[in-house]
């Protein structure tokens, strides 16, 4: 589907002809990037016990190579592992505090989204405008519901166990396993301080990536403003849904989208600048992870065969 279309003769020369010192300087703010995923992330898991920077960093790294290169999404549940193993916390707590930070992405994505919709100066539609509006709204009443919910966590228990006594034994069983997970993870937010770090650092995650992306962007000499930026970040949110490693496809054929649709780029340098993005915010990072891993004696075999180990430690505290 990305590919149909396009000119990869003319795609290959708009690759050409980019801005390589641009195109160097997103490079730079993906790690930037990174950095702030750890610091976030020793803030969610500051009420389990201090964590060092480095560690958060190392293992971060290390979890979205293993994204990027395994099957099932094996990442998001060694990067708590491996933290947990070398910080001593509890690997069940430190795998729940990756939900709360995927929900915070979330809203992150959704709040920037709708903001950027009525600023980017491009004609969405009345329809799409709303949406933003509603998507920007309904981001931060979710994080409301979250921190109620964390500070009265036997409402979210009343409420599994409703639900549960409808379905099935099996399915029951698995999801008061989840929702325990959830709670688990929820012990951050019932410290108001806490919760607004954490939201503060995640608005900082996603205009680090916007802006890489916006560089990234003039390096092809399209003109899009940073707040339009938003817009393609919210278009590649969508797109690395996509179960495929890497996020390959998806991330390509809605980065184009964005483009094209919103802000009228040729599509061949659209398509170009899609395939080099992919390039700067995936192939730096899985360098920089393999290098850990080599460092630590981790091979990805050794990563896919600790899958199960992993969901082995987390199993105690949700039983």
């Amino acid at each position: 589907m990305f590919f149909r279309n396009v000119n990869l003769k003319e795609a290959w020369q708009a690759a050409l002809h980019a801005n390589f010192g641009l195109l160097a300087l997103a490079v730079s703010v993906t790690f930037v990037t990174y950095s702030l995923r750890a610091q976030r992330w020793r803030i969610l898991l500051s009420p389990l016990g201090p964590v060092r920077f480095r560690t958060a960093f190392r293992t971060t790294v290390i979890g979205f190579t293993a994204l990027f290169l395994l099957p099932g999404r094996v990442g998001e549940i060694l990067r708590p592992y491996l933290l947990a193993k070398q910080e001593g916390l509890n690997p069940a707590a430190a795998f729940a505090t990756v939900i709360v930070e995927r929900l915070l992405d979330v809203a992150a994505v959704l709040l920037l989204f709708g903001i950027a919709l009525p600023l980017a100066g491009v004609d969405v539609g009345p329809q799409v405008r709303l949406a933003g509006i509603i998507f920007a709204v309904g981001s931060i009443v979710a994080l409301g519901i979250l921190f109620v919910l964390a500070g009265h966590p036997e409402k979210l228990g009343r409420f599994a166990g409703r639900l549960g006594s409808r379905l099935p034994p099996r399915f029951a069983q698995a999801f008061a396993r989840m929702v325990q997970t959830f709670a688990e993870g929820l012990i951050v937010m019932r410290n108001p301080r806490h919760l607004a770090s954490a939201a503060v650092w995640s608005i900082a995650v996603w205009l680090s990536i916007a802006l890489g992306i916006w560089i990234e962007i003039a390096a092809f000499n399209m003109n899009v403003s940073f707040t339009g930026s938003f817009i393609v970040v919210g278009y590649l949110a969508v797109g690395v849904s996509v179960p495929t490693p890497g996020g390959a496809g998806g991330f390509h054929y809605f980065y184009k989208a964005a483009l094209t649709n919103f802000f009228g780029a040729n599509p061949d340098v659209a398509a170009a600048a899609a395939i080099v993005l992919h390039l700067i915010s995936f192939l730096p990072v899985s360098i920089a992870g393999m290098t850990f891993m080599w460092q630590d004696g981790l091979t990805l075999a050794r990563l896919r065969n600790m899958k199960s180990e992993a969901q082995a430690a987390e199993q105690p505290s949700q039983s």
